[in-house]
């Protein structure tokens, strides 16, 4: 992005800021890297901190229906007390780690249309003033990128992917958000199930995979979504058979006919790969979908990326983006 010059709480001749991230998506847990640009203004300020901010669109539910806001997720200061002389260039190098569920907003390069972003705010003189942000490209770990690649093989197609604000009960959710992935799906369960609704929340040792399908209803009883949560590591992903495990989990939860909610019988764990189990679990201050962004279509063994391409048009997924960031720096000038 171009400097930014800040004219909010520093005033006209302030120091502007420009933020350049390295460009490899980053993953989960990983480390974003960049450097902070500094140019100094008509006279010399003191830089009291640099602090970064993540931030994120997010989706939310409430009684009048639904709304997006921007939900800040971690803060790191990554430098400040110096005197930056007017007209002064300087560079402030960063490394930080972002969160392990961090969402991923691309797959093998492909949008997934959720918006991140990192905001720098800078503090001079007792005053704070926002200047600078840019986008934030995470790619999925590699467990979470197998069970994709699995869903694909299987025939389920992607549909839209979001970012809804509220909890899963019952799962080590550490944000306030979490992101949910909809598949439309696979041509052998389409008589039986709408949709398939899949969340990452991902942690140090592994990742937790949560799975809702909703329901198609039957001439006796109504349609109703069920939920289910397995646990899989980090360790070993080359070496399972991912299409096998997957669709066990998706078998399981489509034959799953209790209310929804209701406990889910699985048999033994280890059939659903190293380290994993299921559980059942709920959805909480939360909603089970957003609205689409594109047209559904099967991904086929090609994997989920074709879906991806063909789910949603290119432009579409920019002009989000790009009013989101917009929309931002508007609010903040």
């Amino acid at each position: 992005m171009v400097f930014k010059r800040l004219l909010g709480a520093l005033g006209v001749g302030g120091p502007t800021v420009d933020t350049v991230l390295d460009p490899s998506p980053v993953l989960p847990g990983g480390t974003l890297t960049g450097q902070v640009q500094l140019v100094g203004g008509k006279a010399d300020f003191d830089i009291e901190h640099i602090t970064l901010e993540l931030v994120a669109r997010v989706e939310a539910e409430h009684e009048g229906g639904e709304s997006e806001g921007v939900v800040v997720f971690d803060r790191f200061t990554v430098g400040g007390g110096f005197r930056l002389a007017e007209g002064e260039q300087r560079g402030v190098p960063f490394s930080v780690t972002l969160p392990w569920e961090t969402p991923a907003t691309q797959l093998h390069g492909q949008s997934l249309g959720v918006v991140l972003g990192v905001r720098t705010e800078l503090s001079v003189a007792g005053a704070k003033d926002k200047g600078d942000l840019d986008p934030l490209a995470v790619a999925p770990l590699p467990v979470q990128e197998a069970v994709l690649e699995a869903l694909g093989g299987l025939g389920f197609g992607f549909k839209s992917a979001d970012l809804e604000y509220g909890r899963i009960g019952g799962t080590g959710q550490r944000l306030p958000f979490y992101q949910e992935i909809e598949l439309v799906p696979a041509p052998r369960y389409a008589q039986r199930v709408n949709e398939i609704e899949l969340t990452f929340l991902a942690n140090p040792g592994g990742v937790e995979v949560v799975l809702e399908a909703d329901k198609r209803g039957g001439f006796l009883s109504s349609g109703h979504d069920a939920l289910t949560r397995f646990n899989v590591s980090h360790e070993g992903v080359e070496q399972q058979d991912w299409p096998a495990i997957v669709d066990g989990w998706i078998q399981q939860l489509v034959e799953h006919r209790a209310s929804y909610g209701s406990p889910v019988g699985f048999g033994s764990p280890a059939a659903f790969g190293p380290g994993s189990h299921g559980h059942d679990g709920r959805h909480h201050d939360g909603h089970r979908s957003g609205p689409g962004m594109g047209t559904a279509v099967a991904a086929g063994a090609a994997g989920l990326a074709a879906g991806v391409v063909g789910g949603m048009v290119a432009g579409e997924v920019m002009d989000e983006v790009g009013d989101f960031f917009e929309g931002e720096e508007e609010e903040e000038g």
